[in-house]
């Protein structure tokens, strides 16, 4: 997910008179009371901090905290939310609030080790794809969820996690959801370049290269320039007064030092520790029921993320036709529809029909 430094959030603010981005329509948010039930908090350790748990988590660098806050009551389905970054708190997907109680859903949000909630260490070694797996597992044994019930959502970098520890620990789980991320960050990249970089005005683009070619993304003017040909294009396409504050508060509180190791500085590329991952090829491994979530306008290539789904042996597509990286606002309730169906379905044995490839 795109990075935009504290520094230029008064500029984000104070360039919608210029950008010309339509605000989609005001989503229409579930309505149905969640059954008593979901409010049942009986039994329930977390319930004196209204969900919120500090979970210790081991690494071979010490023990460390890692923040997650409980949402409803549902011993049939748990969802666990995995955000985008890397080292972005939870609040940007926040718009789950408004969907998840209505369909009597638990969910928990999760701020992974250093981020904005959690214990922020200072050493390098931490940061890594594997480490991570391991820490999500680690919560997975702290929050009580297995096979019967577990359903893991990420969200792009967050994706990468998912897909990762769906790889490693899938029979832990009875759903997996990968939203707007590819399964090959040199696939990305490439769409990056070859088709979303030439939809850019030739100036902005060349402009926007000199500065990171030389080292100037903290530069006010790439961010300027950002703005109106990247962000409101392809990671919300909502004019920037608009933002809502959850997306607001999670870019204003990203570890820009965790984010630049692994992503790299550039915003239209990779050159970090996740330059080269790709677990393309694994994708028949995953057996659990999959859905697979693209957007027209996004980042990620939304013809690759069809293909995804058409990869895993149970997989599910679902298209956002006017979305960007940020479906779950700018189109929001063709997004969230989806994914209360799929774990519908899952739930009650529709899904899957058949395997892929059958």
């Amino acid at each position: 997910m795109g990075r935009i430094l504290p520094a230029f959030v008064a500029l984000l603010l104070g360039a919608c008179m210029t950008l010309g981005v339509v605000a989609p329509a005001s989503a229409q948010a579930c309505s149905k009371a969640p059954p008593a039930s979901y409010y049942d908090n009986t039994g329930r350790a977390d319930a004196l901090s209204g969900g919120v748990r500090m979970i210790p988590i081991s690494t071979p660098k010490g023990t460390f905290r890692v923040w997650t806050q409980r949402i409803g009551n549902n011993p049939r389905i748990k969802v666990l939310l995995l955000v985008g970054g890397p080292a972005m708190p939870h609040n940007y997907l926040e718009a789950f609030n408004s969907w998840f109680p209505c369909a009597g859903i638990e969910f928990y949000y999760y701020d992974q080790l250093g981020s904005f909630y959690s214990d922020q260490p200072k050493d390098n070694d931490l940061w890594t794809v594997p480490r991570f797996v391991d820490e999500v597992e680690q919560v997975r044994k702290a929050l009580g969820l297995d096979k019967h019930n577990f359903y893991l959502y990420g969200h792009s970098w967050g994706g990468i996690l998912a897909m990762e520890y769906a790889l490693k620990y899938q029979q832990n789980l009875k759903g997996l959801i990968v939203s707007d991320m590819m399964a090959s960050v040199p696939a990305y990249a490439a769409y990056a370049k070859d088709v979303l970089m030439p939809q850019l005005d030739p100036k902005a683009l060349a402009e926007i290269l000199r500065l990171e070619k030389e080292g100037k993304t903290d530069d006010p003017e790439y961010m300027g320039l950002l703005m109106p040909n990247w962000y409101t294009q392809h990671i919300l396409r909502m004019p920037p007064d608009q933002w809502p504050a959850p997306v607001m508060f999670s870019i204003e509180h990203v570890n820009n030092d965790i984010y630049t190791l692994m992503q790299g500085p550039s915003e239209m590329g990779v050159s970090g520790r996740l330059e080269h991952w790709d677990v393309s090829k694994r994708l028949g491994e995953i057996e659990v029921p999959t859905l697979v979530i693209g957007a027209r306008y996004d980042t990620m290539d939304p013809k690759y993320m069809e293909w995804m789904a058409g990869q895993v042996r149970h997989g599910r597509f679902l298209y956002c036709t006017d979305g960007s990286h940020l479906c779950m606002y700018d189109q929001q309730p063709l997004y969230m529809n989806g994914v209360l169906g799929f774990i519908e379905d899952v739930d009650q044995g529709r899904f899957p029909a058949k395997q892929n490839g059958d």
